[in-house]
């Protein structure tokens, strides 16, 4: 019994000791194992290549691998959940978005999270903007007559999206507003299901983030427009939204990483330091950057500025969604 008693005392004051470890002694053991990022949609989407593109690096960073975890469906919305009710140590984190973190507040009545209230925010990664795509043989060939077209023929027209609630389905929302157009909208689990399909020819034009729908498929669709400020060096020869005639069509597909509330401050030290290190990093750049990302500046990045995008654009979507009339369960 003496053994015993002595043993159980060891082992009280070891776990004392730890439970009255400093902060920052807890943020320089951490990590001490893998960290897992979810990444709330199938592989392939811009979401899925801006995480693994910066995981790569905080991994180095960290001296722990960082571990792409795909949870898809509901528009991102289940993997989201499971990033906000997982342990909030530091080792499970997300890759949110404009769809998972603004468009789901106004689409989901039932939402299991509070995109601005719920989270951590670590920072904003990158933004790309979107391009409006035909399947290759469709009778437009540039917007105008994409426009007119629609215009004359939407209840027989199929638009393809990447999930109720994402980027690509608010998005689709915006563009038919503006048009004044209800063609048939087609859900997909994700941005690569959505694009393959229009590849395919299974659906006739869709609004994709240039990750997806741009420089890859040179030959197999047609791209009318890019919604960004000035012509995007992924693809020099695709005209601006401004150029092409629908300067209110501007929407951009921003990305960035979160973690559950209540993480301890010194471990999202560790993650924002290590984030802000693979953007600062030439070789993580020149990676978003051929895929035609924008990589905000240091001053917009954090997680305070992150913090204040989310919240303005839960107000710059609401109205939009609440408009079209759409709900989720």
């Amino acid at each position: 019994m003496g053994i015993q008693r002595r043993a159980f005392l060891s082992l009280a004051i070891a776990v004392a000791a730890v439970a009255a470890m400093p902060q920052n002694l807890w943020a320089q053991a951490y990590p001490t194992r893998p960290v897992t990022l979810i990444v709330p949609f199938p592989p392939g989407g811009s979401t899925d290549v801006a995480a693994r593109i910066v995981a790569d690096n905080m991994s180095r960073t960290l001296g722990q691998q960082v571990v792409i975890q795909n949870v898809s469906g509901a528009g991102g919305t289940t993997g989201s959940t499971r990033a906000m009710r997982a342990e909030p140590d530091g080792y499970t984190i997300l890759m949110g978005q404009m769809g998972t973190h603004a468009a789901s507040v106004s689409l989901y009545p039932n939402l299991a999270y509070r995109p601005a209230e719920d989270f951590e925010p670590i920072g904003q990664v990158a933004s790309f903007p979107f391009v409006i795509a035909t399947k290759k043989d469709f009778p437009a060939n540039n917007l105008k007559e994409f426009i007119a077209h629609v215009k004359a023929n939407d209840a027989k027209l199929n638009q393809g999206h990447a999930g109720v609630g994402s980027m690509f389905f608010t998005s689709c929302l915006l563009l038919n507003s503006l048009m004044g157009t209800k063609p048939t909208l087609v859900p997909f689990s994700g941005g690569a299901p959505a694009i393959n399909a229009l590849v395919a020819g299974q659906t006739d034009f869709m609004c994709a983030d240039i990750v997806t729908g741009g420089p890859q498929y040179p030959d197999k669709i047609k791209l009318l427009a890019v919604t960004s400020p000035k012509r995007n060096a992924a693809l020099p020869n695709v005209p601006t939204v401004v150029e092409a005639g629908l300067p209110d069509f501007q929407p951009t597909a921003w990305n960035g990483l979160f973690a559950p509330k209540n993480t301890p401050k010194p471990v999202l030290d560790r993650l924002v330091g290590a984030l802000d290190k693979a953007l600062d990093d030439p070789e993580t750049r020149k990676r978003l950057g051929v895929l035609g990302g924008d990589i905000p500046d240091k001053a917009s990045r954090g997680p305070a500025p992150f913090l204040a995008l989310v919240k303005s654009e839960i107000a710059r979507w609401s109205p939009i969604i609440k408009a079209a009339n759409v709900k989720m369960n």
